[in-house]
């Protein structure tokens, strides 16, 4: 009598990635309660188990979910291809991306986290690392617990950040974030979701915040996540500050531990590849970012010594006004592309270890190898269907080197997280998309419009220019006011954002007076505060 399981899968060739990297022709998967329970030939599984479903044909290339070790999945997608591709590092952080950030509402993030799950599960990514939801973290979870995909996420943490103010934490906040997140948000989704110790890294973070979220990853027994030194501003930072580069500092504080994922890691040197090597860190390179805002990744990136030095390096798709696309199939692409032309080594991550670096890697980095990034008996049922009834898997004659050298996300066809049907002919089975893409749309023109950031495409679609008669450059005009001033304005102003009116206030001449209300929206409340505030300032005229 045959064995019963849930669902049979079957394929053309079946990449495993097990130990010994077998690839089945004419293969299949049997999965059973969300588990693997199976991997071998088509007729071996056909004889021994009977299937309440059966999917797959001999059309179909079955791979492991691919896992994403570091990506914004808010902030950024609702404002995808906004910030123009020629600005420099620092200008595109402070004077696009935080003043993007700071407009989002609660159901803003929603629809954000929402899109870039989508754009993971139909490419093929079932496994994924964020790099820090932006503030509404309880919104984001119920939203993904929905879509059905696998990930670790954690709010925006810092300590030290720049302008705008909506988002600022001192350090006892942000410690008290870290504590939240990780005893309410363990274990969400019967451990599809759950909570990292996520921080900001680069120059955000004071010591002692540095050191309580590590010692919050070890008590809650997770992982610690954070950016470091794409760029010169990093190690620029840690010299002047404390004598030595990121990677000392960090090992000397106790940070660098074996459950640490860092990203991007472009300016280091051979002494703190040296560190991180013994301390077990596992690093997520995002090369279509390091491309897209010049880090220098070919000049001066040392990700193929961190790899020989024995670094786990994974694969990260970044924010989508970095990178603009969640498809680590075609980050993965460049990875196995630019050491080859940089080095001029074509042995350079060969297509296999690239794709190792996406599967494997990222389940390593992510302390789940035991469950994902592989096809193996006992391990989840995370699987992606490729469809290589298109141009760009045909003719079919190496299967490693198409899957990352020609084909990419839009060959998908069927996906499974946890053995259940996320996607099914490349569409996503839990909510209707065509709805959800007009909403996405209309809450990416909202954001941007409350943003007060200026349209800099340079083939404009609307004459826009030719309406707008008057141009308040507030910035311009308020120096030349001589007389005493008093500005107002909320904080969590969704029309006019608050760093705006905080610019005002810092760009004025003296006398100068301000009133800030913390929970105000664009209509403040008329209240005692807001009488006595413009009482004194009238009293101050006199």
């Amino acid at each position: 009598m045959k064995e019963q399981v849930d669902t049979l899968i079957k394929a053309w060739y079946v990449v495993t990635m097990n130990e010994t990297r077998d690839i089945i022709r004419n293969g299949a998967v049997a999965v059973k309660n969300g588990l693997i329970v199976e991997v071998g030939k088509l007729a071996d599984l056909e004889r021994k188990f009977e299937a309440k479903e059966t999917l797959g044909s001999d059309r179909f290339v079955l791979t492991p979910g691919m896992i994403n070790t570091h990506i914004h999945i808010t902030g950024e997608p609702l404002t995808r291809g906004y910030v123009p591709d020629d600005t420099p590092f620092e200008e595109n952080v402070f004077e696009w991306l935080c003043p993007l950030y700071s407009v989002h509402t609660a159901e803003e993030e929603r629809l954000s986290a929402k899109l870039a799950s989508v754009e993971m599960l139909k490419s093929g990514t079932t496994t994924f690392l964020e790099a820090g939801t932006i503030r509404f973290l309880d919104d984001v979870f119920e939203t993904l617990e929905e879509v059905g995909i696998r990930g670790r996420l954690g709010r925006w943490i810092w300590d030290l950040p720049p302008e705008p103010d909506v988002y600022k934490q001192n350090t006892d906040e942000s410690i008290n974030l870290l504590q939240y997140q990780l005893e309410k948000y363990k274990d969400v989704a019967q451990g599809r979701l759950g909570a990292w110790s996520t921080l900001v890294g680069h120059t955000t973070c004071s010591d002692p915040l540095w050191k309580a979220a590590r010692e919050l990853a070890t008590e809650h027994d997770t992982g610690m996540s954070f950016h470091m030194s794409p760029a010169k501003l990093d190690p620029d930072f840690f010299i002047s500050e404390f004598g030595h580069r990121p990677m000392i500092h960090l090992d000397e504080l106790g940070i660098l531990k074996d459950d640490v994922v860092m990203t991007h890691c472009v300016q280091v040197d051979d002494k703190e590849i040296s560190v991180m090597a013994n301390s077990g860190v596992h690093v997520s390179h995002c090369p279509t970012t390091a491309l897209k805002v010049s880090y220098g990744i070919t000049q001066v990136g040392k990700i193929p010594e961190m790899k020989m030095a024995g670094i786990n390096v994974a694969i990260g798709t970044d924010g989508n006004n970095a990178s603009n696309y969640s498809d680590l199939m075609r980050a993965t692409y460049l990875v196995a592309g630019l050491f080859k032309d940089s080095r001029q080594d074509p042995q350079m991550f060969p297509a296999e270890i690239a794709y190792e670096m996406a599967t494997l890697g990222g389940a390593k980095a992510m302390q789940l190898e035991n469950e994902v990034g592989s096809l193996e008996i006992g391990k989840k049922a995370d699987l992606v269907l490729h469809d290589t009834d298109r141009p760009e898997w045909r003719p079919l004659l190496n299967v490693m080197n198409q899957l990352v050298w020609s084909a990419d996300g839009r060959g998908v066809h069927t996906v499974l997280v946890d053995g259940v049907k996320v996607v099914e002919e490349g569409r996503v089975t839990a909510f209707d998309e065509e709805k959800f893409y007009a909403d996405c749309q209309n809450a990416g023109e909202a954001v941007v419009q409350r943003s007060g950031l200026p349209d800099k495409s340079k083939y404009p679609i609307f004459p826009i220019k030719l309406l707008l008669k008057d141009k308040y450059e507030s910035d311009k005009k308020i120096k030349n006011i001589k007389s005493p001033i008093l500005i107002m304005h909320g904080e969590v102003d969704k029309i006019v954002p608050f760093w705006m009116g905080k610019k005002m206030f810092d760009l004025a001449n003296e006398p100068k007076y301000s009133y800030f209300s913390k929970y105000d929206d664009h209509m403040m409340e008329f209240n005692k505060d807001l009488v006595n505030s413009i009482s004194l300032f009238i009293k101050s005229l006199n």
